[in-house]
């Protein structure tokens, strides 16, 4: 395959567009719900019960079918392998967790305003001098949420196998609250070469190709034994102890 071929968008029927225009609509009609109630919810103190609503009911137009296999533990960090932009979805409504995320998306308005609202912490991992401050917000998400996952890969594969896990994104997640879990999550998608964004496929391209798609997407979320004992000891060992239980899990 060409390079020109691999860059090409996706060819999308006019049926394709017409799922797309439709759950757009579906997409913005839940957030003008859920905007005013999650405000609503976070001035009495709450809870974010209304953006674990939204991001559910984002994977369900989408087409997401979600299995659950164990549990998660609450107060948790989550170390799951990255897929699909369709995880952040799925786990929310597994979990009701928040996120981890690089601090280049805050560089989008609408994306960094939607995000602050599920209560997502930004990592900036080229400034080392900001590690204290988000070691603060990263204890405070949990303390708040419950649950706090990162995807450690630190980018999405092909859903077959695991890139390396990066241990340096653990940084700012050492000094988590006393207490608190560390436990390994499989993403398992059935269809994962079609949904996967990987290679040079551009988001957009991906989002509209996952939104124009007619066959369900069927993910079974997989909540393995939290880590323990020696596995603790840094987040080097965390990392690779993560690794290999995600990896003995596919």
């Amino acid at each position: 395959m060409s390079s020109a071929q691999a860059l090409a968008p996706p060819r999308i029927r006019p049926l394709g567009w017409g799922l797309i225009f439709f759950r757009l609509l579906l997409m913005a009609l839940l957030l003008v719900l859920c905007t005013p109630f999650h405000f609503l919810w976070r001035a009495v103190g709450a809870g974010r019960w209304w953006p674990r609503v939204f991001l559910a009911s984002i994977g369900a137009v989408a087409g997401l079918f979600i299995r659950i296999e164990g549990k998660p533990v609450r107060g948790a960090l989550l170390l799951a392998n990255h897929v699909s932009w369709l995880d952040i979805p799925a786990l929310a409504h597994a979990s009701g967790t928040a996120f981890v995320a690089h601090d280049g998306l805050s560089a989008f308005p609408l994306l960094k305003w939607l995000c602050e609202m599920n209560e997502t912490v930004f990592i900036a991992r080229h400034r080392r001098g900001s590690v204290a401050d988000q070691v603060a917000q990263v204890r405070a998400a949990m303390d708040m949420s419950g649950c706090l996952t990162l995807f450690p890969e630190g980018t999405t594969s092909d859903g077959t196998g695991l890139l390396p896990f990066k241990s340096s994104l653990l940084s700012a997640l050492e000094s988590r609250p006393e207490g608190a879990a560390v436990q390994p999550v499989l993403l398992a998608y059935e269809d994962a070469a079609r949904i996967a964004w990987v290679g040079e496929e551009p988001g957009l391209d991906n989002f509209k190709r996952i939104l124009a798609r007619l066959r369900p997407i069927r993910l079974t979320i997989r909540f393995l034994p939290p880590l323990s004992g020696d596995e603790l000891t840094n987040r080097k060992t965390v990392a690779a102890a993560a690794q290999q239980a995600i990896a003995r899990a596919m």
